[in-house]
């Protein structure tokens, strides 16, 4: 009998077993409930008027790059200046040893002096041989010999006037004078060497006020700022950016267009002029420049916040034929207000979302709500957290 019991309860405790067994199994292998759809707010994409803007990197060019070279042979005798100067034009830089061209000036003049006496005593001796001739009084050959003589003369004044000039030229290259105004670079050629006007440059000068800043412009880039210009030539605003961010206090004049495409980059080269009455801007100077339109397009917009970033680049959620999100990369060229300005990748009246696009996932459907919905789900998902 006891044998009999303990078999029956060996056999519930084995039923026992393996019903709870697999309703335990059954807990575990049993999906949990799908996650609600994400709610989500969309909106069409609009256009607006937009100034188009460029933006590139530049280079600080001056205007008028001077390297300055002796005109004559001498010794470098002194400098009037240090390096880093500015300078103005006609101010003497250099003093070239000007010892030997002031004497040729003086013999120059000292022969002027020789050669107008003899032609003052030349005229009066043609003057009474003029008299004399017509009174048959002397031979008409030897008045054309004192005519001969007299022209002769001139001849030689006129030659001895232009070597004064010339050596007076030489004598003023002496001082070797700045062209432009401008800052002084580095001395080449230190005081006490022989220069001549092969020796290359003694010093340079950089113009500083105006200044150019030289930027290439992709060819489609520039296009698409000049779609609505009545001249392609015409002048635009340029704001100029330093390396680290800050902007220059004066905008710049874009008036230079090249006349020809690099064909290796693609690009277009432009100029715009600067003040710089303070000098900020160096020759050779690396920055950043923006170049405005001067008429607004219409171009698509879309909200900074319904647009994300990784590392394939800038993103917005659209949607596919099926209604689901689609991940839809796009270009931009910077922010009017709120909105991103888009250069590619969308069209006006294309649908995207604008809110709750951190919960959506590409191709998993979504639930659109309106903008006041979005608020109220938003605002209980906050409370739940905070009684949690």
């Amino acid at each position: 009998m006891k044998k009999i019991t303990l078999i029956i309860i060996t056999i519930a405790a084995c039923l026992f077993i393996l019903v709870g067994g697999r309703f335990f199994v059954s807990k575990i292998m049993t999906p949990k409930k799908a996650m609600q759809n994400p709610y989500v707010v969309t909106d069409t994409v609009k256009e607006e008027d937009v100034i188009q803007t460029v933006e590139a990197p530049g280079r600080v060019v001056s205007k008028y790059q001077v390297s300055i070279m002796a005109r004559i042979s001498g010794y470098l005798q002194k400098s009037f200046f240090k390096e880093g100067d500015y300078v103005k034009a006609g101010e003497t830089l250099f003093l070239i040893e000007p010892v030997e061209y002031q004497n040729a000036s003086n013999v120059a003049g000292a022969n002027i002096q020789n050669i107008k006496a003899q032609l003052e005593y030349a005229n009066k001796q043609l003057q009474r041989a003029e008299e004399l001739v017509k009174e048959d009084y002397i031979a008409r050959s030897r008045y054309d010999e004192i005519l001969s003589n007299r022209n002769a003369l001139q001849a030689q004044l006129s030659a001895a006037q232009a070597t004064y000039k010339d050596s007076n030229r030489n004598l003023a290259y002496t001082r070797v004078k700045a062209p432009v105004d401008g800052r002084i670079g580095i001395i080449d050629v230190t005081i006490g060497n022989y220069v001549t006007p092969s020796s290359g440059s003694l010093t340079t000068i950089n113009s500083t006020n105006p200044i150019y800043v030289t930027f290439p412009v992709a060819t489609e880039d520039f296009t698409t700022l000049t779609d609505n210009s009545d001249n392609v030539n015409e002048k635009r605003r340029v704001e100029l950016y330093f390396q680290n961010g800050t902007k220059y206090d004066t905008d710049g004049v874009q008036d230079f267009l090249d006349n020809k495409v690099d064909q290796t980059t693609g690009t277009v080269t432009l100029r715009a002029t600067f003040e710089n009455k303070e000098n900020k801007l160096l020759h050779g100077e690396f920055v950043n420049v923006k170049l405005f339109a001067n008429k607004p397009s219409k171009v698509p917009v879309v909200p900074v916040v319904a647009v994300q970033e990784n590392q394939e680049g800038k993103f917005v959620y659209t949607f596919d034929e099926k209604g689901l999100p689609e991940l839809r990369y796009i270009k931009v060229q910077g922010q009017q207000g709120n909105n991103w300005i888009v250069k590619e990748g969308l069209k006006s009246g294309e649908k995207i979302i604008v809110d709750g696009v951190v919960r959506v996932t590409p191709g998993s459907p979504v639930k659109i709500v309106s903008p006041s919905e979005m608020k109220k789900i938003n605002k209980s998902i906050v409370n739940e957290d905070n009684n949690k």
